[in-house]
């Protein structure tokens, strides 16, 4: 069961713990009746707390940090489309990223609630405000062991030196592996207030305000655009020496995988660049974004020729000889698509793009994001991953589906080693039944970092990345 869709803006508001539903009235029901008890106010701004951060623990290993595999909650309401169809018929159509025989037997486990009463039939008919509870094992991809640096915390603010590969928040397969979990957990430093966010393989200058009036005020200083964003990356080829303006408009293909591509029909967006460096091979280059739109400064390069060295979305083989140069990707949208999933699919690196292969069934379900994953993390930054449902077509997913499967049977069969691989496994769980390759902590970084934040009062640096370094080879 999925959280609660997260709107038409795409925007995720923090997970919140949703207390059980309130105890029935005291009142006569009629024959066969069954109560509903009304939906429960959330209040917001409710951070994570001890007993979240005790779900599972981490463990370290060839150069990751793994979360323990846990039992989770997903909680809901019932949505109005749902009201008056029965709980197979929802399961059936908008939650296929499991077969009904899955939740038939999820339901006999007694993992299924509806109202906190186990469900006993699935053709039980949904009713307005039905409080529904899925409870499922849940997995986590591995991160980086690098740790987050914090470079300043004083009364106003905490400033961090964020890794890559860590999303800023829980979202998608990302809980506990995300700086908002480790902060709290590891450094105590909860209740924070995100003021810019950066994309998930982005590392660098992170900011958090400790109350909602300084966050109030840095983001006024956002809306305005009065911050100061100055991004270092390393780039296919020799950039040019002189200043390049890009001012392409940016269209969002699909946010589930996180794509997007330069198109007449997207949002406006600017980028200036110059170059730093040169080794005969690859160029160190300093990016100024003047607006924040998802991926924009990855966008940018590529359409200028010089995908960033490392890009496991805009640098691969997917977009055609050109890598996209000039916008010419000679794909439609579903063609290209497929061919970045099958590519990752091929290196077994689906866990580079953040989805899982239940993700690619899922998503082509419903433009409601419907499906049993949450969804991955929106932005107020130029190197930004949204996510709503994929436009990968049925067919594509279940035929990529089937690939993946093959590939998980055969030539890593005993490479998952470690504490997580003697666990006990959860007879119910898919996860449990696949072997993953696990990424190398290489693979884990992308050479996009933000290296300085500048406001009306502050400005924040982090140390230029070794990649970044004038003399430094691959």
């Amino acid at each position: 069961m999925a959280e609660p869709d997260p709107g038409p803006s795409g925007q995720r508001q923090q997970e919140e713990p949703v207390a059980a539903a309130p105890a029935p009235k005291k009142r006569r029901l009629a024959a066969g009746e069954r109560y509903v008890p009304p939906p429960r106010k959330l209040s917001t701004g409710v951070s994570f707390g001890a007993e979240h951060f005790a779900e599972t623990s981490y463990y370290f290993e060839g150069g990751l940090r793994k979360v323990r595999p846990y039992y989770f909650d997903f909680r809901t309401y019932c949505k109005g489309r749902w009201v008056g169809r029965s709980l197979r018929d929802v399961f059936g159509s908008e939650f296929r990223a499991q077969p009904l025989a899955y939740y038939r037997a999820a339901a006999s486990a007694g993992r299924l609630r509806l109202n906190e009463e186990p469900v006993r039939d699935l053709d039980i008919v949904l009713k307005n405000n039905d409080f529904l509870r899925n409870t499922v094992h849940r997995h986590e991809p591995p991160v980086t062991s690098q740790p987050i640096q914090i470079l300043v915390e004083n009364n106003e603010v905490v400033v961090v030196d964020k890794p890559s590969s860590l999303p800023v928040h829980p979202c998608g397969r990302f809980r506990h592996n995300t700086v908002i979990f480790i902060l709290g957990k590891e450094h105590d430093l909860k209740e924070l207030h995100t003021i810019h966010r950066l994309d998930r393989m982005t590392s660098g200058v992170l900011m958090f305000a400790k109350t909602v009036e300084v966050s109030k005020r840095i983001d006024e200083q956002v809306r305005e655009r009065q911050l100061e964003k100055e991004y270092i990356c390393r780039v296919v080829g020799e950039f040019p020496e002189h200043e390049v303006v890009c001012e392409e408009p940016i269209l969002v293909v699909s946010y589930k995988v996180g794509v997007c591509r330069v198109d007449p029909k997207g949002k406006f967006c600017k980028t200036i660049f110059q170059r730093l460096s040169y080794n005969g091979q690859t160029s160190v280059v300093k990016c100024l974004p003047h607006t924040g739109r998802m991926h924009q400064i990855r966008v940018h390069l590529q359409y200028l020729g010089h995908p960033i060295v490392n890009d496991p979305i805009y640098n691969m083989e997917a977009w055609g000889p050109g890598r996209g140069k000039g916008g010419k990707i000679g794909k439609t949208d579903e063609e290209l698509l497929k061919a970045l999933v099958e590519e990752h699919c091929s290196k077994q690196s689906l866990d580079i793009l953040g989805i899982s292969e239940q993700d690619l069934i899922s998503g082509a379900e419903s433009k409601e994001c419907g499906n049993l994953n949450d969804c991955t993390n929106d932005t107020k930054d130029p190197e930004r991953n949204d996510s709503t449902a994929c436009p990968l077509s049925s067919n594509t997913n279940l035929e990529t589906l089937e690939k993946i499967e093959e590939l998980s049977s055969c030539d890593n069969r005993d490479e998952r080693t470690g504490e997580k691989s003697s666990e006990e496994k959860d007879p119910l769980c898919i996860e449990c039944r696949m072997r993953r390759r696990d990424p190398s902590p290489k693979e884990l970084v992308m050479y996009l970092h933000a290296l300085r934040y500048k406001g009306a009062e502050f400005e924040y640096s982090s140390k230029m990345p070794e990649w970044a370094m004038e003399d430094w080879e691959e």
